[in-house]
């Protein structure tokens, strides 16, 4: 009975402990948001259609929504400016004004004279919601000639380009570093590793210093480093750190690569930086571990 007992259990106990961690990077350039109008329920969906200028959270829209119990698609075009989301119908005449209010933001400062060209223009209906730095929906005002009605994203991230890292974990649990860590994307799964009170992800990354390319750092290499992500044995989220081998807003460069005897531990020797002294940084990837030592 009791080999049989062991037996049976086997597979799960395989199961359980061959699960693995993966990473898969996935960029959206189209979101499907749910609100509402009035206390009418809408559905949107925007599409990103290039940036204005220089920075990538301030460009083009396109897209629609429709009440969902009609859901009859009803065309919009605007501008995305760093949270701040204009949208706009012109009516029959839509697919004419929306590639002439294009035709008129060419800067970021026609970006923020947005909704004086738009109603230049004269849109059937304007669409306006504010940046939110809250954890909350994201509110707004629905324009229909003098009318003017109050309106409402179900989310506290409206940005449309989104560079989603997702982390898929034992216990069909999944993370995004999108939410919680940057939204700059650029990682790289290099090892997990187990530990007394739990269990770590050891990430190499390396992504843009600034989304606004005529800003500072803007023309750099951008950032490059590794970042450590702790979790329960449970594959609960704790907290993450990061360090960083070459930095055009820290000030970190010129970073050289230590030869070691042992292909898992890797050495670097960082000099002194805006912030910080000169020290050397040593990533053990079969431990997925990062420390720090003079």
């Amino acid at each position: 009975m009791k080999k049989l007992f062991i037996i049976l259990l086997f597979p799960l106990f395989a199961l359980c402990f061959c699960q693995k961690v993966e990473l898969k990077a996935v960029t959206d350039s189209s979101q499907i948001f749910k609100g509402e109008i009035s206390g009418v329920p809408v559905t949107m969906q925007l599409n990103y259609t290039g940036i204005v200028d220089c920075n990538q959270y301030q460009h083009f829209v396109d897209g629609w929504y429709y009440y969902d119990k009609y859901q009859k698609k009803i065309p919009l075009t605007g501008i995305y400016d760093l949270g701040v989301l204009y949208l706009y119908n012109f009516g029959n005449r839509h697919k004419y004004y929306a590639k002439e209010l294009r035709k008129a933001i060419t800067s970021p400062r026609k970006v923020e004279k947005t909704d004086s060209i738009a109603r230049f223009l004269k849109p059937k209906e304007s669409l306006l919601f504010e940046r939110s730095d809250k954890k909350q929906n994201v509110s707004g005002t629905f324009y229909m000639g003098k009318q003017s009605q109050p309106a409402k994203l179900y989310t506290s991230n409206p940005m449309i380009y989104r560079y989603n890292n997702y982390l898929l974990l034992p216990g069909n649990k999944k993370l995004n570093t999108f939410d919680f860590m940057n939204r700059l994307g650029g990682n790289t799964l290099l090892s997990t590793a187990a530990y007394s009170i739990g269990n770590r992800i050891l990430l190499y990354f390396e992504n843009l210093s600034n989304f606004n390319f005529c800003g500072m750092c803007g023309a750099s290499d951008g950032e490059k480093g590794y970042r450590v992500l702790y979790f329960t044995k449970n594959w609960n989220y704790k907290n993450y750190e990061e360090f960083l081998t070459e930095s055009c807003l820290e000030g970190i460069s010129e970073t050289q690569k230590v030869k070691t005897k042992n292909a898992n531990i890797l050495q670097f020797n960082i000099k002194k930086s805006y912030n910080n002294p000169p020290y050397i940084l040593t990533v053990d990837i079969k431990n997925a571990s990062v420390s720090k030592s003079k």
